[in-house]
């Protein structure tokens, strides 16, 4: 089970911090996932991570803006989001790839190869 948190309202400029938190151990050879759905636009990759090296891959709209961490020792993975627009308005979801020990990093934004998905928490960014 994946437990999302963090979200709210902020200004335009201004920042968040998101974490995701797994009832079960995250093991080595697993993506963590960040996503987020706006209304009426689909389910988009945001930014993944790789649990056994940290190795992480970002969409292109947030790179620079947005870092997405892994916490061994808490077993939550993290994604700090800065200089936020109106764009990153969303429900934010965290999910899970198990079995990812030899996908590529490419593969970290498939929708599909992620098996568990947490219940998301809203992002609101005013303007």
């Amino acid at each position: 089970q994946l437990q999302a948190s963090g979200g709210g309202l902020v200004q335009a400029g201004g920042s968040l911090r998101l974490s995701c938190a797994a009832s079960q151990p995250i093991l080595s050879n697993y993506v963590m996932g960040w996503f987020r759905q706006a209304p009426g636009k689909e389910r988009e990759f945001v930014a993944g991570i790789r649990w056994r090296d940290g190795r992480a891959n970002y969409r292109d709209s947030v790179k620079g803006r947005f870092t997405i961490s892994r916490d061994v020792a808490r077993n939550t993975v993290d994604l700090q989001m800065n200089s936020m627009n109106s764009e990153d308005t969303a429900v934010y979801y965290c999910a899970v790839q198990r079995n990812a020990r030899m996908r590529s990093i490419q593969s970290f934004q498939s929708v599909s190869l992620y098996e568990y998905w947490g219940q998301g928490t809203l992002v609101t960014v005013s303007s």
